[in-house]
């Protein structure tokens, strides 16, 4: 890998090449392996988006029924993890309780040689969901669930484990197309982590917690919770407006706006947003619609700063009975694809990352000894 130019936090490096994913480049926008998102978001199943991100093509009918009868098959739980997500403590963050599942698996269950690693990345597409609700409804409902649903979709399989019953048919598109939308993003923050893991010639599992750990700042994963909470501060479109004039005049951070690669539009919010307005429709009320909106339109007003994918999002799941704190680890179960895709990427082309840094500490100096420092 070879980087352009030197710059802090190596924005506008060219960092190593990708044929995996394109982000904002012109007359292209953000498309996985050559197919328009707008495209996907329409017509494709996540689990088709899936196959095209892990195999490097759109599956045929027979391959894709194949692959989710496969994925089905691997959702289930060992039963010495169940035991360590018990005695992860309640409180703890989410994304920490995923993080600490897929290490412990990756002991349970060792890639072994990297001829294993097709299996490991559905391996952990299908349980991912498993480890995060059988988590959360122990200790939110003292309940040990069952995480081998019936149900065909990663989406489904996911608001069924939380509701206790089949989602209706809208919740389940919604939430699989805000996953087909998380799913790839070329060299973000975590990505980038995962492929320097891979470099080092790591297993699969080490790659996919250094990623989760890398999607657990603030900075890069956990913007649509942010965004959830500010949206319910204000009672109405009109409060709204006004605190969030009074939070920018007091130079206060408002989470889900603008983004370090798009500079007019995140292509991702459009398709976020109207999901948010059918959901609250069905549910027969606006409130939440229009204060987001509401705040959505003083931050291109006065700062020109567009929504990011996050910030519609956040309605999104709120409106599928989705608690906050569980918004950025779903974010895991999507981007699983894309953190696979990439290190069988790096694996079959490696090359250890390792960049250069400007030195500015001080000039060669002497020894001084102890007693006349």
């Amino acid at each position: 890998m070879t980087a352009s130019k030197k710059t802090g936090g190596l924005a506008g490096v060219v960092a190593g090449t990708t044929a995996l994913c394109t982000v904002g480049k012109e007359g292209a926008g953000l498309t996985y392996r050559g197919f328009d998102i707008y495209d996907l978001a329409d017509n494709a199943t996540f689990e088709e988006v899936a196959y095209l991100l892990l195999y490097g093509k759109l599956p045929k009918q027979k391959e894709l029924a194949a692959y989710i009868a496969r994925l089905k098959t691997l959702r289930g739980l060992p039963d010495e993890l169940k035991a360590v997500l018990e005695m992860v403590p309640a409180d703890a963050h989410p994304m920490d309780v995923l993080r600490t599942g897929v290490s412990v698996l990756g002991n349970i269950e060792q890639e072994g040689d990297f001829s294993n690693q097709e299996h490991v990345a559905d391996r952990l597409l299908a349980c991912l969901p498993s480890m995060l609700l059988y988590w959360h409804r122990f200790h939110t409902d003292g309940k040990r669930i069952n995480v081998e649903t019936d149900d065909d979709s990663v989406a489904g399989h996911f608001l069924h484990m939380l509701h206790d019953k089949p989602p209706p048919e809208m919740h389940q598109q919604c939430l699989a197309t805000t996953l087909i939308l998380y799913a790839e993003h070329e060299f973000n923050a975590s990505t980038f982590t995962a492929r320097v893991i891979t470099g080092t010639l790591s297993d699969f599992h080490s790659a996919v917690t250094g990623a989760i750990g890398a999607l657990r700042g603030p900075l890069h994963g956990g913007a649509n919770e942010a965004a959830m909470e500010l949206i319910q501060r204000f009672s109405s479109a009109q409060a709204a407006a006004v605190g969030v004039h009074k939070m920018l005049a007091e130079k206060e951070k408002i989470m889900g706006f603008g983004h370090r690669v798009y500079t007019t539009s995140d292509p991702r919010n459009s398709v976020n947003k109207k999901m948010s307005k059918a959901l609250a429709k069905e549910a027969g009320n606006m409130q939440l619609y229009d204060i987001s909106e509401a705040i959505e339109k003083v931050m291109w007003d006065e700062k020109k700063l567009f929504a990011n994918a996050d910030f519609f999002a956040a309605s999104v799941y709120h409106f599928m009975g989705i608690p906050t704190y569980l918004f950025t680890p779903i974010f895991v179960c999507s981007r699983i694809t894309g953190w696979s895709a990439h290190i069988m990427e790096q694996r079959a082309n490696n090359k250890l990352i390792r960049p250069a840094a400007d030195y500015v500490g001080p000039e060669l100096q002497e020894w001084v000894p102890i007693d006349k420092r």
